[in-house]
């Protein structure tokens, strides 16, 4: 529940703990693999050493990651519901509905979810995008059952109470007025329409004050009942695991349905470009964000754009990094981010500096997106960042909680599962052809640039 960024290594996309990277967002998307037909049996797969998939006829898809030396779990669900599929009157509902199932369930208090979780030394999260909602435990291994119970109870049998919607509203109504005071935040919320248009990817996770505050408790179980579905959901673990009897725990405690029906969702017909400039009282730093139409979950230069971003902006060793702070002194803090949708995405750079400064530093940023899509990558910077990206996969995988998130998505974006080595095959055989294709998306041109100033 906890407000957080990224929808890729930094930016919007998320209102949660978990952010992606190439370890935990996987590979390139394929097709969705379709459930087995018929009866009730689900089609189980073993996807690598220890990486179990089961697939069920309603949809409903369970993996398991065991990992050898661990005395812990991480477990979650995933819900096929997010901003994307709301109406526009609604907007914010999924997150809204995401703080309320842990408001309470027949069988447990709001403060009995928390506390079985937490007198284990175990924690509980949960998050909103675009495209999923996600709730997640991790917890010592003795306790998987616990988490099981948990997690199944609050998710699918809340209690939805009149009683706890207006003190959770108000709870939404902070987090708001928290983006809107946090210029750093607040310029990507309004970056996003400039960039997305009236399509949902550009829509605030959060909703507005208009919509947080006109949802009702109708509304809240109407979109329970209809997409809180065993058949809508993606549940992964990993770490000290049985994969059986995981599968057979849930079955226990999810019964069988006919398969949830989600809305689609179509592709954003055009873009926002250009320069846009907004005061707002109060500050002493000038945010700038400059972002440029990129590729899908499944398009084949994912990986390229992965790889070209992090050499303009990841770390201190970055062009951004080393042109715009180190040697012109015009920022403290400047990064660029990436983020992918099922149906889009784009990547760009932020950075935050005094507002006399803020044309010179914003001119530098754009002229190394510039020249970064005119010349791409040197031969050398194309291998080191290659090692650099491979480094930050491994790293990324060393917790049980960061499998876990991988897991999904392999599920929700149909993704193959790969194992280290064959990630790290797939990062070294990033072509230079594949690199200029991908840096030549980050041409100015093609921005949407945005400047929250201080009035």
């Amino acid at each position: 529940m906890p407000t957080g960024g990224g929808g890729g290594s930094r930016g919007p996309g998320r209102v949660g703990s978990e952010s992606g990277s190439v370890g935990a967002a996987g590979a390139a998307t394929r097709a969705s693999p379709a459930p087995p037909s018929g009866g009730t049996d689900p089609r189980t797969e073993r996807l690598a050493p220890g990486v179990v998939r089961s697939i069920f006829p309603d949809g409903f898809t369970v993996l398991t990651e065991t990992m050898e030396g661990v005395r812990s779990l991480a477990a979650g669900v995933w819900i096929r519901q997010g901003t994307v599929h709301e109406p526009a009157p609604l907007r914010g509902i999924s997150h809204l509905l995401e703080h309320m199932v842990f408001k309470g369930t027949g069988r447990r208090s709001a403060r009995q979810i928390a506390l079985e979780i937490e007198e284990v030394g175990g924690n509980l999260d949960a998050y909103t995008t675009h495209e999923h909602t996600a709730f997640t435990a991790r917890v010592p291994a003795d306790h998987t059952e616990r988490a099981l119970d948990v997690l199944c109870d609050m998710v699918f049998s809340p209690t939805l109470r009149a009683r706890d919607l207006e003190p959770e509203r108000e709870v939404v109504l902070e987090e708001i007025a928290g983006v809107e005071d946090s210029p750093d935040q607040l310029v990507f919320e309004l970056h996003a329409p400039f960039l997305y248009g009236s399509h949902p990817y550009g829509a605030p996770i959060l909703g507005t004050r208009t919509t947080a505050s006109a949802l009702t408790e109708r509304d809240l179980r109407d979109l329970h009942r209809g997409a809180y579905r065993r058949s809508n959901a993606v549940f992964t673990a990993a770490g000290r695991v049985d994969h059986e009897a995981l599968v057979e725990s849930l079955l226990g405690r999810l019964p069988a349905e006919e398969p949830a029906r989600s809305a689609a969702v179509d592709e954003p017909r055009t873009w926002g470009r250009g320069t846009r400039r907004v005061e707002r009282e109060g500050g002493q730093q000038a945010h700038v964000v400059a972002a440029v139409p990129g590729v899908p979950y499944g398009h084949p230069l994912r990986y390229a754009a992965v790889l070209v971003e992090t050499a303009l902006g990841e770390g201190m060793s970055s062009r951004l990094f080393q042109r715009v702070r180190e040697e012109l002194g015009l920022a403290y803090t400047i990064y660029s981010f990436h983020a992918f949708y099922g149906r889009a995405g784009h990547a760009g750079a932020y950075l935050a500096t005094r507002p006399e400064t803020a044309e010179e530093a914003r001119e530098a940023m754009l002229q190394e997106l510039d020249v970064l899509a005119r010349e791409g990558l040197r031969p050398q910077e194309l291998a080191s960042t290659r090692e650099q990206l491979k480094g930050s996969a491994m790293l990324s995988l060393e917790s049980p909680a960061s499998r876990m998130h991988r897991l999904a998505g392999t599920a929700l974006y149909g993704e193959p599962f790969r194992t280290m080595d064959e990630l790290a095959r797939l990062i070294d055989g990033i072509t230079v052809d594949e690199a200029a294709e991908a840096a030549a998306l980050f041409e100015p041109d093609r921005a949407a640039v945005l400047e929250l100033a201080p009035a």
